[in-house]
């Protein structure tokens, strides 16, 4: 996907802060060896390096947009590749002490079997942390299938949208015990936002959610999408400021020696 480091970090410090969270549940021994799954810019895989004393880490992300901002991050220690994340696990049969990932595997599909190869990459007494935004059920994601189905758009995507792949917080516990994790946290946490007005959401979702309908319709068919989205949203949050509550899942989980 056409991906826009700039677009993206418009909202920068609310999009840290989860990462901050995730920080927190993991268990920080010297000298780890991690990756970062969906590394995006490398800015915040540069702060999980900071913050593991000795760590040696890898980045992988899809995006050579973002990746272009990650080259300022790199050092001996660590390094940055253009590989999407489900090739990573087929093409590099290799294990990590810590596997990472941020706001990244919602992209992709069948979090079952997707979780399972991630899993193998996890050295055995290693840790697994992940997280993901689930704010699937808010009417800025709700309105995105909504317009899909709506013509001109139906017709110009041919009947495409995206169905997030994001299970629920049982599921995920479920799976990381099926997976045998000899300990785990699953959570979710709704992230305060508030924004000055619906235009603001209309930023933030053009930043993510927004970018693979976007990419697949004309110029003109993007602007005529934004304009009726933004009122769309507008017309349910005409109030100043508005309030943008945004629930995220964050997992952690130890793989047995």
């Amino acid at each position: 996907m056409g991906w826009n480091p700039k677009q993206y970090e418009k909202f920068k410090a609310e999009r840290f802060a989860p990462f901050e969270d995730l920080l927190a549940l993991i268990d920080k021994q010297p000298d780890l060896s991690f990756v970062d799954l969906g590394c995006g810019t490398g800015k915040l895989t540069a702060r999980l390096q900071q913050a593991l004393p000795g760590s040696r880490g890898q980045g992988y992300d899809s995006s050579e947009n973002m990746l272009k901002q990650a080259e300022a991050w790199q050092n001996e220690q660590l390094h940055f590749e253009e590989k999407a994340i489900e090739a990573v696990n087929d093409s590099l049969h290799r294990q990590w002490d810590l596997v990472f990932s941020h706001a990244a595997l919602q992209w992709v599909d069948d979090h079952p079997a997707l979780f399972a190869k991630v899993w193998q990459q996890v050295k055995p007494g290693g840790q697994l942390a992940v997280q993901m935004p689930a704010n699937h059920s808010h009417l800025t994601h709700r309105l995105l299938t909504q317009m899909a189905a709506e013509e001109p758009f139906y017709s110009a995507l041919q009947g495409w949208h995206r169905h997030s792949p994001v299970l629920g917080l049982e599921a995920y516990a479920q799976l990381l015990f099926e997976l045998g994790a000899e300990a785990q946290v699953v959570i979710e946490k709704v992230y305060p936002h508030v924004l000055n007005d619906a235009t603001g959401m209309v930023e933030w979702v053009k930043g993510t959610a927004l970018v693979p309908y976007l990419e697949r319709l004309s110029p003109e068919l993007q602007a005529q999408w934004l304009t009726i989205y933004t009122q769309r949203l507008a017309d349910a949050y005409p109030q100043t400021p508005v309030f943008y509550g945004f629930r995220r899942l964050l997992l952690w989980a130890r793989k047995p020696l």
